[in-house]
């Protein structure tokens, strides 16, 4: 596809915009381990859910510690631990993030946000971090039925801005979020977070890049 044919960007959440995948990767170790899941386990799995919804992390998480595990109420500890920290030391973005907004907009692009985050924690981060007014809308996990690896929420992204799928880029940073973006039809860019590219994003990812102002070479 020539540069001049994208007409959109929708970027996942945490780990491309906001610094969070780090946070989160603490909160859910510490939790793990807290009741005797090994560091090791507990590195697969966070590489696992990152980006999946509720649904998709549950199953994960009783595919190590059996079908009896009671996730929810494990779910909500590790988000509150998330919540507390996010609380006493702000939201980080990535580098290069307002940057590469700026450039995006000041050439016509549309801009979504695609994330699993549900609508109130989400709306409060971009808030936060400074961010949210760049977006022409934002789908939430809250809105989707099946969330990521399933590319609904991609889909509805291109929905909501008026532009067909293969004319937008997706941005994600885990392997659930690189399914999702693929399946739906985007042009789809791992940017680099926590996680290393591997065989399935290597196959699904039409670019990989280390750092998020890369994607403004495709314009």
């Amino acid at each position: 596809m020539d540069k001049k044919d994208f007409e959109a960007v929708v970027f996942d959440m945490d780990g491309v915009l906001l610094d969070t995948e780090k946070v989160y990767r603490i909160c859910w170790k510490r939790n793990g381990m807290s009741i005797g899941v090994s560091e090791a386990d507990m590195n697969v799995i966070c590489d696992r859910i990152a980006g999946g919804n509720k649904a998709n992390n549950a199953r994960v998480f009783k595919s190590f510690l059996g079908e009896d595990f009671d996730y929810l109420p494990f779910r909500q500890r590790t988000m509150d631990m998330f919540e507390e920290y996010l609380d006493e030391n702000g939201v980080e973005l990535k580098k290069d993030v307002i940057k590469t907004l700026e450039y995006l907009k000041n050439r016509g692009i549309k801009l979504a946000v695609a994330t699993s985050t549900d609508r109130k924690n989400a709306i409060k981060r971009l808030t936060r971090a400074g961010i949210i007014d760049y977006f022409d809308d934002i789908v939430f996990g809250d809105d989707i039925q099946n969330g990521k690896p399933y590319p609904d929420i991609y889909l509805a992204a291109c929905k909501k801005i008026g532009i067909a799928p293969d004319k937008a880029i997706g941005v994600e940073d885990s392997i659930n979020g690189v399914i999702a973006s693929s399946d739906a039809g985007l042009y789809t860019v791992m940017v680099v977070d926590l996680i290393k590219p591997n065989e399935i994003t290597m196959q699904r990812a039409n670019k990989t890049y280390e750092v998020i102002s890369n994607i403004c070479s495709l314009f």
